[in-house]
């Protein structure tokens, strides 16, 4: 039943579907308005109490002979309903999910459509900065789990009358609302729409980890590639500049995590600082940030290559050798260090915060004087260790942490069974895995690189003054 009847065959659907009073968070309420009834549904805890209250005082004084004047739907909404965020609707199956969603429907006695009033609250945290993306300067404000009120943080930002945002609902269950942003012009309009009809194309009962979910929808084939290729953000700021930059974003309700469409390689070491800097310090930081990222996947492989091959190792590599060895392999010690860093962070990630103290400084002892003492370690190995496990906190993105890991891994393995060869082989299977990593848009993945586009390319480099963007 998806048609209107009569006021009490509505009443009776919707209490069957709706399983009431079964549900004790979904309440109605049975108003006389003039001379005819008006059930209201809505859930408990969704709605502004105060302001549900007084609007049922003002259509409680309505008078019969008023109402007697008023012959549709349209004329009842314009001359007794002044909320402003009210919307009619007469397709049942609609009715439901908008009740499920927090708002308020009226169903009126002679009347084959009900008024919808979207008069939700959420239970919300305040807008404090994103844990993983701080800046030094500039807007502290971060994005929350309501959709609504984050597209707000991003209307303040751009004021543009062109600015497009779409609402789109997915998950035949879980209905999860979903919003497109995007400046339409002629280079992402054809990005626009194939991103959307992917996103219509979508066939799930429930989005039960909001983004999460909605990426692996979108890159189901490609599962096992290790490579991100959809950038996040929790910034407001950070969102609208990508807007201005011709980007796309998917904003999903339920999280503070916006997704930001087409994404490349070289957008993973972009960072929000780097602009609230001066253009030659946040040029910089963009070269350590590089450099840091090159030393992360190559510097743990070529030590392991250089003490594997200590006669034709280069002379100004032989500060790299070591002078003492133990009993266990420095392939195993390198994997078992590995091993122990990423137990660490994932025991960290259930510490709490009043043990932190103390479990920092057992890691520091597992991993330092005791390791070595016992001959586990040599002190070299907790030396490369280190630095790798600092600098991938120099990186934007976690999940790019975690696919150079793997890769530093394969090339410790290549090494291992085949030295030299090996080291060569496994780095060319590396470029090759990145290249051709698909991504959800018809975009490659190592743009600007491929296919060239030389101001992109010097703009990977160098921080570009912000004047010239907007000129």
């Amino acid at each position: 039943m998806n048609t209107f009847g009569s006021y009490d065959q509505v009443n009776q659907h919707l209490f069957q579907i709706l399983n009431i009073p079964f549900n004790f968070d979904m309440l109605t309420r049975e108003l006389v308005i003039g001379n005819k009834r008006c059930m209201c549904y809505f859930l408990n805890g969704f709605i502004k109490d105060e302001v549900v209250e007084k609007m049922f005082e003002f259509l409680l004084k309505v008078k019969e002979e008023e109402l007697n004047q008023i012959q549709t739907i349209e004329q009842f909404q314009a001359h007794f309903i002044s909320f402003t965020e009210s919307d009619i609707n007469g397709d049942l199956q609609q009715l439901v999910t908008m009740v499920l969603s927090g708002m308020l429907v009226m169903i009126i006695e002679g009347f084959h459509q009900a008024i919808v009033l979207d008069v939700r609250q959420y239970p919300a945290r305040p807008v404090n900065e994103p844990e993983d993306d701080r800046v030094l300067r500039g807007s502290h404000e971060g994005f929350k789990e309501i959709l609504v009120e984050n597209i707000v943080m991003i209307r303040r930002r751009i004021r543009d009358p062109k600015l497009s945002v779409e609402y789109l609902s997915i998950g035949s269950r879980s209905k999860t609302d979903i919003v497109m942003i995007y400046l339409p012009n002629q280079e992402n309009e054809e990005n626009y729409q194939i991103l959307k009809q992917k996103l219509q194309a979508i066939t799930i009962p429930s989005l039960t980890l909001a983004q999460q979910s909605l990426s692996e929808c979108l890159l189901r084939k490609s599962w096992y590639h290790p490579m991100p290729r959809i950038r996040y953000t929790e910034r407001p700021d950070s969102a609208s500049a990508s807007i201005l930059e011709g980007k796309i974003l998917v904003v999903v309700d339920n999280t503070p995590a916006v997704m930001i469409f087409p994404t490349s390689l070289f957008d993973f070491q972009q960072e929000t600082n780097d602009y609230y800097f001066p253009p030659l310090i946040g040029t910089y930081l963009r070269w350590v940030r590089i450099l840091v990222f090159s030393l992360s996947l190559l510097l743990i492989p070529i030590w392991y290559l250089v003490i594997q091959n200590v006669d034709i190792a280069p002379e100004f590599l032989q500060f790299m050798q070591i002078e003492q060895t133990n009993s266990l392999d420095i392939f195993f010690q390198l994997l078992i260090a590995e091993f122990i860093i990423d137990t660490i962070k994932l025991a960290s990630l259930n510490t709490p915060v009043a043990l932190s103290g103390s479990f920092s400084m057992i890691g520091a002892l597992v991993l330092g004087e005791f390791a070595v003492k016992a001959h586990i370690f040599v002190p070299e190995v907790l030396l490369y260790m280190a630095f790798v496990a600092i600098a991938n906190f120099t990186q934007p993105n976690y999940e790019l942490g975690y696919s150079v890991k793997f890769f530093r891994i394969f090339l410790l393995f290549s090494i291992c069974f085949f030295n030299i060869p090996g080291f060569i082989i496994g780095f060319i299977i590396i470029l090759i895995i990145i290249a051709s990593t698909p991504t959800v848009l018809p975009q490659s993945y190592l743009y600007p690189v491929f296919p060239f586009n030389k101001k992109r390319f010097m703009e990977l480099f160098f921080r570009v003054p912000i004047s010239r963007h907007n000129s």
